[in-house]
């Protein structure tokens, strides 16, 4: 499945290739979310040309909307999104997680509130794997219970061990599509909330039970960013050197060099998309908010070299003036700059890590990157 061709001399970092069912793809990678089956505010041609070739869908919200029946009837999601490469799916831990008011969690499975109706619905490891393969994901993710920061070490003991169970109910399920067919991969997660012990326990329990890929789960759930590069470096020691490494929700340039550097393979994250329809845009210089009244006159793109259409085509005074339009167009380019801009960054951090210079790339892009009064 995954196929190392260099490792940095100075830092875990590394690059290879993937082999999933649609297609390889190059290491690392960011992956653009595409929560309801779409990558909000672009098209799914604008994303395969950037040469993105994994995104990610959810399965809380693909679950609920529009459901089981359909992706049957269709064929599963790259036949109902017309999106011809891989697709990762998660679990819905997230948003179980996130729905703390509206859920209840068991030693069988979730039971939760749907946000869009209020109907109740039942989430076990098994019917999890079992959506994800009506889904036809290439890469799949165990249901995981992710936990916020500065909870008890009690809560946090028993989240891990819940997580584990699952893993390896999940694992049991997953096997049985395999032996009928189903190429997609299953992901385990490591969790273990903000405790070292429980990390290398869980690290432990979930690489065991031998699964194709590893994702580390739990991070960047709003600690602070000393806390999250602490114990990702503290948790990735312990992944296997011949599995992909996936670390779950990260997507700004300084969480992405850090995960890189601790030898993650692939991440993904709204923020960029997100941010975009916002009016905040990545440059090299740090983001910017095109809203503002400084660039009503200025009249170069939002980035010198991007290949984008929005730095291609249009002036930072009519992506500004679009945004205080409230016009539709303003969030799509903006859409499309901010995902050309990670894919850039994540082809030259690949060139870097071939060319044993990533920690010298890394200073000077973040140097740049994080200069005060951006």
């Amino acid at each position: 499945m995954l196929t190392i061709d260099h490792n940095d001399t100075l830092t875990a970092a590394r690059t290879g290739t993937l082999a999933l069912p649609h297609g390889t793809i190059e290491v690392p990678a960011f992956m653009p979310v595409g929560t309801n089956g779409t990558v909000k505010a672009i098209s799914h041609a604008a994303v395969d040309n950037m040469g993105y070739r994994l995104i990610l869908g959810n399965t809380y919200h693909l679950y609920l909307r529009p459901g089981k029946e359909v992706f049957e009837t269709y064929g599963g999601l790259h036949a109902f999104s017309s999106w011809p490469h891989n697709i990762l799916t998660d679990s819905g831990g997230f948003q179980v997680f996130s729905l703390a008011p509206f859920r209840k969690i068991r030693d069988e499975g979730v039971r939760f509130r749907s946000h869009i109706d209020g109907s109740y619905h039942h989430l076990t490891p098994e019917s999890v794997v079992e959506f994800q393969r009506t889904l036809g994901s290439d890469i799949m993710m165990c249901l995981d219970e992710c936990t916020p920061p500065e909870i008890s070490y009690k809560k946090a003991i028993e989240a891990c061990r819940r997580t584990t169970a699952w893993a390896k109910r999940s694992k049991a399920r997953w096997d049985i599509e395999r032996e009928a067919g189903f190429e997609g991969k299953l992901f385990g997660i490591i969790q273990g909330n903000f405790f070292k012990d429980l990390r290398k326990i869980s690290s432990e329990e979930i690489i065991e039970l031998d699964f194709p890929g590893i994702a580390i789960g739990g991070l960047s759930v709003g600690e602070p960013k000393e806390t999250f590069e602490e114990y990702l470096a503290y948790t990735s020691q312990f992944l296997p050197p011949e599995k992909p490494r996936y670390l779950m929700g990260i997507g700004t340039p300084d969480y992405i060099f850090a995960a890189v550097e601790n030898g993650i393979d692939l991440f993904d994250c709204v923020f960029a998309t997100r941010t975009a329809r916002n009016g905040t845009v990545f440059t090299k210089d740090g983001m910017i908010n095109l809203k503002k009244a400084g660039h009503a006159l200025d009249k170069g793109p939002i980035e010198e070299g991007c290949t984008c259409q929005a730095c291609t085509r249009y002036s930072r005074g009519y992506m500004r003036h679009l945004f205080k339009a409230g016009e539709l167009f303003g969030p799509m380019l903006a859409t499309e700059h901010n995902l050309q801009f990670l894919y850039d960054l994540m082809v030259e951090i690949r060139h870097s890590i071939r060319e044993d210079r990533f920690s010298s790339f890394k200073k000077d892009f973040l140097d740049r990157y994080l200069k005060k009064g951006n």
